[in-house]
């Protein structure tokens, strides 16, 4: 089962201007920031009490975010949500009829497990179902 939202996930195209102007709005700094060398992508996390944003950008033009960028520009790309076992909720989504991307969890940043549901079975929305790596 879903159990909340882990992160909403932004596309940018310059992570140190988007750190800076993310430090403004939610008056903290990021307290993470990794390269995620097999999707191609540059990571910062903030944090605000519950709350979770991580800002993505491109390493090279290939990437899913880069392509995502040139297609619609910067902003939202992703919803995550948390949850405790990844695989049974693969098949449980699969069995409800949602297109798993991956169905192999990933490693992720911020010491994730992760399976992307793609956008067509969710109204147009990229999920991202994520559990912590022990």
């Amino acid at each position: 089962m879903l159990k909340k939202i882990e992160h909403i996930g932004i596309a940018v195209k310059d992570l140190a201007v988007s750190n800076l102007l993310f430090e403004k709005l939610l008056g903290v700094a990021a307290y993470k920031s990794e390269a995620v060398e097999s999707e191609g992508v540059l990571t910062s996390f903030f944090k605000t009490e519950s709350n979770k944003i991580e800002l993505l950008s491109a390493i090279h033009p290939e990437s899913v975010i880069a392509k995502f960028i040139d297609k619609k520009g910067e902003g939202i790309h992703h919803i995550a949500f948390e949850v405790d076992d990844m695989k049974s909720e693969i098949e449980r989504l699969k069995i409800e009829g949602f297109v798993v991307l991956d169905e192999i969890p990933k490693k992720g940043a911020d010491n994730k497990w992760v399976v992307f549901l793609h956008p067509k079975s969710t109204n147009g929305v990229l999920i991202e179902l994520c559990q912590e790596i022990k």
